[in-house]
């Protein structure tokens, strides 16, 4: 059984929002945006979530409200300070593919101290968004301090527009953080001329402990700092309904097996990750594929209960 043995508490921090999903002619809205997707997992996952975020006190903002404590997350106070909810226009194709257009505002409200989370995680626009940006970067460099930094780039063109907008603050971030995910389209955009293996390499050489690059069907990518190969980790074998988010299910299976494992939430955590060999990490990088594999199996960003990842552990011995 996956039992939770680890009750440290962990802070989203990053957009919650309103995707507002276009299939042909059918629209519909549902609560998104990755940081928001990460922590809902965490908690269905069974660890203590809370999410510092900015919405409006308006019906989609209490739409936000109504999803986080129906999850379980805790809200940051404040977080309802802005003056509307952000929106995501989501447009799926035949194939379940979505992209996104986005109307966005973004600060950050008071944020626990240090001291009161055990593990930080951050990421997508959030990161890089300005005037937010800056206080995430800041909770970024007091974290990595004394406990565990987790970061999703999961970066977004459409808003960001060029990489050289951003590449210079996500490669601060990843210097920082313990735990990095990435897509190959997010490496492909940032870095265009560069092998992903390569950029692998060179971010691990910079201070995470751990780096996985998905490859949506093909599986994943991981890396780790303290040994010279890279791990090839299969995609779980799925009929999709869309992959509205898969990445966010991944980050969310991965942070929440590295923390059962003690490979984050603390500086010795911090420390044993950097040291880690893979027999330590692929039950957290299993859980990953199989959270990610049951959120594409349904419409929407849905997050798995421990209860349907070890069914699926159970009928695939191989991925324990």
């Amino acid at each position: 059984m996956i039992e939770n043995r680890d009750t440290r508490t962990v802070l989203c921090v990053g957009e919650a929002l309103i995707d507002v999903v276009n299939r042909g002619k059918k629209k519909s809205e549902h609560v998104g945006g990755s940081p928001m997707n990460v922590a809902t997992v965490l908690a269905s996952l069974e660890h203590p979530t809370s999410l510092a975020s900015w919405w409006g006190k308006d019906e989609r903002g209490h739409a936000i409200e109504q999803e986080a404590a129906k999850a379980g997350l805790t809200i940051v106070p404040g977080s309802d300070g802005a003056e509307r909810t952000s929106i995501a226009n989501a447009t799926v194709d035949e194939e379940g593919h979505a992209t996104y257009e986005f109307d966005l505002l973004w600060e950050v409200p008071e944020l626990p101290g240090p001291r009161e989370v055990d593990h930080l995680h951050v990421g997508s626009i959030g990161a890089t968004l300005e005037p937010g940006a800056a206080d995430v970067l800041a909770a970024v460099k007091r974290m990595a301090i004394q406990g565990t930094v987790s970061y999703d780039p999961n970066l977004r063109p459409a808003i960001m527009k060029r990489s050289s907008n951003v590449k210079a603050r996500v490669e601060e971030i990843v210097s920082r953080a313990d735990v990095v995910k990435a897509s190959d389209e997010d490496l492909k955009w940032l870095y265009p001329n560069t092998p992903a293996e390569q950029v692998m390499r060179d971010w691990a050489a910079h201070g995470p402990g751990l780096i996985v690059v998905t490859r949506g069907p093909w599986g994943a990518y991981a890396k780790l700092a303290g040994d010279r190969d890279m791990l090839v980790v299969d995609a779980l074998d799925v009929e999709i309904g869309d992959t509205v988010g898969a990445g966010d299910s991944f980050m969310g299976g991965l942070i929440s097996g590295l923390l059962d494992a003690e490979l984050l939430g603390s500086a010795a955590a911090k420390s044993a990750l950097r040291n880690a060999r893979w027999h330590d990490v692929q039950p957290a990088l299993h859980r990953a594929v199989v959270a990610s594999g049951l959120t594409v199996s349904q419409n929407g960003a849905y997050a798995p209960t421990r209860d349907e990842i070890e069914n699926v552990l159970i009928a695939e011995p191989k991925l324990r």
